[in-house]
C-alpha cells in the first residue's frame, strides 16, 4: 500500500535503515523530496524488504546525459525517469540558462519551447518542466499535443528561444522514458554545456517548494501552446526546399506509398506533409497510425529491426499493392524505407543504403535549383560509424565531407560550424535511419525525410524510369560498391563489457596500447586502431585521435590492410554492444557478391574473436 510523503516520513523513522551512511542519506532525500505516491511506494516497500542492493542501484547512481540526452527505464530512482528526476533535471536546466543569460528580460521574453511524444508519462514530465521554467519568470511555450521530436528544435530557431525540451524515449521499450536538450542554436547539447548542466543539477537537487504546483498552468501570461506558430511555418519551409518543377512532377507521378507511424506521433504531420509538396496521400497501416504507448502490434517499435518490426507495413503495402514502404519511429525522428524488388519481395534498405540515396539526391536537388554546378561550396557531414559512400562521392564531384563522433549531436554542431564558416550544408546522416535534409531543422527530420525520400521515388520513376534499388546500384557503379553490416549483442553487465574493451586494449600480455593485429589466425592483417575512449590512435605521428575522446562510451575502430573496417561501440541509450562494418570497393571493381561474402566472413570473425558472446554470454541480435 502507498503511503502519502508526511505518513511515509514518520514510517522511515520507525524503520531500522541499512546501516550504509550514504545509501539511508539518499534515501531520506528520496522520501522527503518525492511527491509522486507510486514511485514513493517502491522505495518504501524496497526499504520495508530490506532490498539493500536495489536501492543502491537505484539511489547512489544518477542518470546522466547519453547520445540521446537522459534516457532510462521509468521506474524510482535517481537513475531511472521519474518525475522527481525530471524536475531536478529541469531545476539544474534553468539555473544554468539563468547563469548564461543573467539578463532577466530574456527569460520572460525568448522562454523555453516544450514537447512530449505519446509515451506513458510524457504529457506529465513534459507539464513538471514548464511548472519549473514558469515559477522562475521564463516564457514556456508547451506543445498541447504530441509532436514529432524534430518540432522542437525547429522551434527554438523559429520563435529564438534560449533552449528546448522534448521528452521522449524515440524508439526504445515501453517501459523507458527521456528528456532530451536542445541548446539556444537549435542543436542538441555538447559539451561544455552537458557537463556544466550536469553540474547545476547536482546543484539543485532539493525541489523548490512550488515544483509540483499544477496551479501554475493555469491563465498564465507566460504560458502559451507554439502550434499555430510552427506547425504551418515547418511545413512551408518544406515546400520552399523543393523545386516548382519537382512540386509538379509530384503531382502528376502516380507512385502510392504505405506509411506506418509505429504506434507514434507522425501519422498527423505526414498527413499534412504530403499534400503541402504535391504527393497523394499515404496509404496507413491503420493498426499502428495513434500513439499507443504499450505499442501492441510490434515486438519493437523500431524501423531498423527489419522485417520483424515491420511485418504489418509489409502486409498493407502487399494488400494495396503499394511499391514503396515509409516507416517512422514513435518520435518520427527516424525514417525507415522498403521498396518492392523485381522478385516481389521488399528490401528494406539500411540506413548506410538510405543515405547514400538521399546524399545523391540532396546533391541533385541543388543542381536542379541552382544554375550553377558548381557545388565546392557545399558540404555533406556524416557520423564516422556510417558509410564513406558520401566521402567517395564529395572526393568525385568536388564538395567537402566531415566525418563527427557518433549521434546528431556531434553532426549537428558541425553543421552549423560549417554554415558558420560559409558552407552550404546539402544533407547529414547517420547510419541508425536518421536523416537532415536542410538545415531548417538542426537534427533528423523524420517528417521531412519521408517527404524528400517520396519526392526522390516519384523524380525517379517517373522522370528516369528508375526504382530506389537501381538508383541505388547506379551509385555503386559511380563511386564504388559499398557494403556494410550494422548489428550488435546484447549486455546488461556494465563490468563485464568494461572488461571485454579492456581485453581489447591490452591484448598482449596486459600491456596497455597493444590491440589484436590480425583475425583469423593472421589471415587478416589489422593496419590501425582507433580507441575514442582512450584517444589512442595508432595512425597518427603522436598517436593520438582527432576525433573527441568521450570515456563514458566505449569505442575502438580496426582498419584492416584489404579496407575493411569494424567498429565496436557501446549503446548510449540501450544495453547493446554494437558493431559497424564496411567493406569500400573501387568503381573498377565490379566483384560485388565477393565483397558481399568476404565482409561477412570478416564481420563474423571480428564479433566472435572480439567480443567472444558465447563466452561472456551474450545474446545476439535476433535473425529477421
Amino acid at each position: 500500500m502507498c503511503h502519502p510523503m508526511p505518513q511515509a516520513i514518520c514510517q522511515l523513522r520507525n524503520t531500522p535503515l541499512s546501516g550504509d551512511r550514504v545509501l539511508d542519506k539518499h534515501i531520506k532525500d528520496w522520501v522527503k523530496w518525492d511527491h509522486n505516491a507510486d514511485t514513493l511506494c517502491q522505495i518504501m516497500d524496497a526499504v520495508k524488504n530490506e532490498e539493500w542492493d536495489v536501492l543502491r542501484c537505484r539511489l547512489c547512481r544518477r542518470i546522466t546525459f547519453g547520445t540521446a540526452g537522459l534516457r532510462a527505464v521509468m521506474r524510482a530512482g535517481f537513475d531511472s525517469m521519474n518525475e522527481l528526476v525530471v524536475i531536478q533535471s529541469s531545476q539544474g536546466l534553468c539555473e544554468y540558462l539563468k547563469e548564461q543569460y543573467p539578463d532577466e528580460s530574456v527569460w520572460s521574453d525568448r522562454g523555453v519551447v516544450i514537447g512530449f511524444d505519446g509515451r506513458y508519462n510524457s504529457q506529465r514530465f513534459a507539464e513538471l518542466t514548464a511548472i519549473t521554467f514558469l515559477s522562475n519568470n521564463f516564457r514556456v511555450y508547451l506543445f498541447k499535443c504530441y509532436v514529432p521530436t524534430p518540432f522542437i528544435p525547429y522551434s527554438i530557431v523559429r520563435l529564438n528561444c534560449l533552449a528546448g525540451v522534448m521528452v521522449t524515449a524515440s524508439h526504445n521499450p515501453k517501459q523507458d522514458n527521456g528528456y532530451k536538450i536542445y541548446w539556444t542554436n537549435g542543436a542538441q547539447i555538447v559539451a561544455p554545456h552537458d557537463e556544466a548542466i550536469n553540474h547545476a543539477i547536482l546543484e539543485n537537487l532539493k525541489p523548490k517548494e512550488d515544483a509540483w504546483d499544477e496551479t501554475v498552468l493555469c491563465s498564465n501570461d507566460l504560458l502559451c501552446d507554439p502550434y499555430n506558430d510552427v506547425v504551418p511555418a515547418y511545413f512551408d519551409a518544406l515546400k520552399k526546399e523543393m523545386s516548382c518543377t519537382l512540386l509538379e512532377a509530384n503531382g502528376k507521378c502516380q507512385l502510392s506509398f504505405t506509411y506506418t507511424a509505429m504506434h507514434g506521433v507522425g501519422y498527423p504531420y505526414i498527413k499534412l506533409a504530403f499534400p503541402k509538396v504535391g504527393l497523394k496521400p499515404v496509404i496507413p497501416v491503420r493498426e499502428q497510425i495513434d500513439p499507443d504507448p504499450e505499442f501492441s502490434t510490434t515486438p519493437s517499435p523500431n524501423p531498423e529491426e527489419g522485417k520483424t518490426a515491420m511485418a504489418l507495413s509489409i502486409k498493407t503495402a502487399t494488400c494495396k499493392k503499394t511499391p514503396i514502404i515509409l516507416a517512422n519511429d514513435p518520435d518520427a525522428d527516424r525514417l525507415g524505407v522498403g521498396e518492392i524488388g523485381d522478385d516481389n519481395q521488399y528490401k528494406l534498405f539500411t540506413g548506410n543504403e538510405m543515405g547514400a540515396l538521399l546524399g545523391w539526391w540532396a546533391l541533385e536537388s541543388y543542381k536542379l535549383s541552382n544554375e550553377t554546378s558548381d557545388v565546392s561550396n557545399c558540404a555533406m557531414v556524416a557520423s564516422t560509424v556510417s558509410s564513406k559512400l558520401l566521402k567517395c562521392m564529395a572526393e568525385m564531384e568536388g564538395f567537402s565531407f566531415y566525418e563527427t563522433l557518433t549521434g546528431f549531436k556531434w553532426i549537428c554542431n558541425k553543421v552549423i560550424e560549417q554554415r558558420d564558416a560559409g558552407k552550404h550544408v546539402l544533407f547529414a546522416f547517420e547510419e541508425s535511419i536518421g536523416y537532415m535534409v536542410s538545415t531548417n531543422v538542426l537534427d533528423k527530420d523524420g517528417i521531412s525525410a519521408a517527404a524528400h525520400v517520396a519526392t526522390m521515388a516519384c523524380y525517379l520513376r517517373c522522370k528516369k524510369c528508375m526504382s530506389l534499388q537501381e538508383k541505388l546500384r547506379d551509385l555503386y557503379e559511380k563511386y564504388g560498391f559499398h557494403t556494410s553490416i550494422v548489428s550488435y549483442v546484447i549486455c546488461r553487465d556494465k563490468s563485464l563489457i568494461k572488461k571485454i574493451f579492456e581485453r581489447l586494449r591490452n591484448f598482449d600480455e596486459d600491456q596497455e596500447n597493444t590491440y589484436p593485429t590480425s583475425i583469423m589466425n593472421g589471415e587478416y592483417e589489422i593496419e590501425n586502431v582507433r580507441d575514442l575512449t582512450t584517444g589512442y590512435d595508432s595512425s597518427t605521428s603522436d598517436k593520438k585521435a582527432t576525433l573527441p575522446v568521450d570515456e563514458n562510451i566505449q569505442m575502438i575502430t580496426f582498419t584492416f590492410k584489404n579496407g575493411f573496417v569494424i567498429t565496436l561501440r557501446t549503446s548510449g541509450t540501450e544495453p547493446k554492444m554494437k558493431y559497424y562494418a564496411e567493406m569500400c570497393g573501387k568503381p573498377e571493381d565490379k566483384r560485388w557478391d565477393e565483397l558481399i561474402k568476404l565482409t561477412q566472413l570478416m564481420t563474423d570473425a571480428a564479433v566472435n574473436e572480439f567480443y567472444e558472446p558465447e563466452k561472456n554470454g551474450l545474446q545476439r541480435k535476433p535473425v529477421d
